[in-house]
């Protein structure tokens, strides 16, 4: 089963949803003149809670034939081209292959975004004209001889040695490298990764001097680690790998 987390404002002409997972925000504009950004993002337009086309800019035409517009403002780590790509296959109902362009690590991303998206606008009453098919989300799962193994992260300006000791438990080996800032949103504000990692790093600052650790840290997930290093911004299953470059997300991920 899977949980979304987000956090809601919510008036009569409008919903403002932060998927707290990610550095994103979806819009449910029932008012359409309460619009004032129509530059960022993605738009989906709805009449009746049925779906009737995706823009990548807001068309006065499509809002006429509308009577709410969802706007999707994804991650900066997922490219607004890609993510219309992969919202039209879906709506088509067609395979969610890999959009031209796209790397690996943004087609990860971008199913784990798009499964969290899909169940947002589920759970709000949103249908697509067609039948939509959600990207399950992958899952991992610890074993013990995980815990024998040393995962390494040399990007984002951040070095560190890591071991999944216990399901809910990963030590960072102390000598870690910590990525000395954090990159800023395009508008120039502090996005959620920033806020997040900066939050760990107080919890252990006793144990960090000139951005390198001193004691082993322990933190719960990989993307706690991914905060902690380097301010997260990328999907860290695919980070940390071992000597021989194997991800951890190949060595944990569930076979369907």
């Amino acid at each position: 089963m899977m949980t979304l987390n987000a956090e809601l404002a919510l008036d009569d002409k409008k919903a403002e949803i932060t998927l707290t997972d990610f550095d994103s925000k979806v819009i449910i504009f029932y008012d359409t003149n309460e619009i004032n950004d129509s530059k960022n993002g993605i738009f989906l337009f709805f009449k009746e809670k049925k779906f009737k086309v995706v823009q990548s800019t807001l068309e006065q035409n499509n809002i006429s034939t509308a009577d709410t517009v969802v706007q999707i403002i994804p991650p900066e780590t997922l490219e607004n081209t890609y993510l219309k790509q992969y919202l039209t296959k879906v709506v088509q109902g067609e395979s969610l292959q890999k959009s031209v362009g796209a790397s690996q690590l943004e087609q990860v991303e971008m199913y784990d975004y798009l499964a969290n998206l899909l169940l947002l606008l589920e759970k709000f009453g949103f249908t697509f004209i067609q039948k939509k098919r959600t990207p399950a989300k992958t899952q991992h799962r610890w074993k013990k001889t995980l815990g024998e193994i040393e995962f390494f992260v040399d990007d984002f300006e951040s070095q560190a040695t890591v071991i999944w000791q216990k399901r809910n438990e990963f030590l960072i080996k102390k000598g870690a490298h910590l990525r000395p800032s954090y990159p800023l949103n395009k508008d120039g504000s502090v996005g959620l990764g920033a806020r997040m990692g900066t939050q760990l790093r107080d919890e252990q600052k006793r144990n960090i001097q000139n951005f390198t650790t001193t004691e082993d840290i322990i933190l719960k997930s990989v993307n706690e680690v991914g905060l902690f290093l380097y301010f997260g911004g990328t999907n860290s299953w695919l980070v940390l790998k071992d000597n021989n470059g194997k991800t951890i997300d190949e060595w944990s991920k569930v076979k369907k």
